[in-house]
């Protein structure tokens, strides 16, 4: 996710066809096994593995699957031990780039991350470089179809959400790092329905891109550096202007 608002409007109607080819699953057991890893097979008192079998299901994932993957973490079966990682990095025109992984091999991972910047015109930033731009925060996703707003928001700010912003066909809830399980379990008990629940890294500000092809130059690095196996998030400090928004809904 590339930000708020326009882009983060035309990422979500390309959804369907991104997932598919992100390889969702494997970035969804990869998540569930360090859950289960750092906090224990029991949901209910493990927050992040709740968060990762909620997305699982809303991704209809297979349950056979989400129990081989917690057992992998729990050490009850055997599996690979996987490392979070994050890589600093830079698009064309100096958009700011993190990149976030889970991998059982650093030195493959950050090899392929490089080499994808490299290819794209970007390159790998220093730690810290780029880091500072961002703000961690929780994010859920609620699809607009079917969903009051005044509801959501209503549900969302009792729960202790900062703000709830309509985003095209999506809203998104934006909460404090610490509250993300919290409000949503609230969304869940309210019968609200996310379609997405995570930690995110929010810039702090943003770049708008008025240039059509510079916009795609940086939305093909970003969906290369997604369907890199090992990588689960990446996240830049750029939006679109309205133009450039209207221009890649239409392709």
């Amino acid at each position: 996710m590339a930000g708020h608002n326009k882009w983060s409007s035309i990422k979500h109607k390309k959804g369907a066809k991104d997932k598919k080819r992100a390889k969702i699953f494997t970035k969804l057991i990869k998540e569930i096994t360090v859950a289960a890893r750092m906090g224990g097979g029991d949901p209910g008192g493990n927050p992040r593995l709740r968060l990762a079998l909620t997305n699982a299901r809303t991704n209809n994932m297979p349950r056979d699957n989400i129990e081989r993957a917690v057992k992998k973490g729990t050490g009850e079966l055997e599996g690979v031990s996987y490392e979070e990682v994050t890589y600093e990095g830079y698009g064309p025109s100096g958009v700011a780039i993190l990149i976030q992984a889970l991998t059982d091999n650093t030195n493959r991972t950050v090899s392929e991350v490089r080499s994808t910047l490299s290819k794209r015109g970007g390159n790998m930033g220093t730690p810290g470089s780029v880091a500072w731009m961002f703000e961690e925060k929780g994010l859920i996703t609620v699809s607009a179809e079917g969903t009051d707003f005044d509801t959501l928001f209503e549900a969302a700010v009792e729960a202790g959400a900062e703000d709830v912003q309509e985003s095209g066909e999506q809203f998104d809830v934006v909460t404090n790092r610490t509250e993300l399980y919290d409000v949503s379990a609230a969304l869940e008990e309210a019968e609200i329905n996310s379609e997405e629940a995570k930690l995110a890294q929010i810039p702090t500000t943003m770049v708008e891109l008025t240039e059509l092809e510079l916009a795609k130059k940086i939305l093909a690095l970003i969906e290369a550096l997604e369907d890199l196996d090992d990588v689960q998030d990446v996240w830049a400090n750029f939006d679109v202007s309205d133009g450039v928004a209207q221009a890649l809904e239409g392709e």
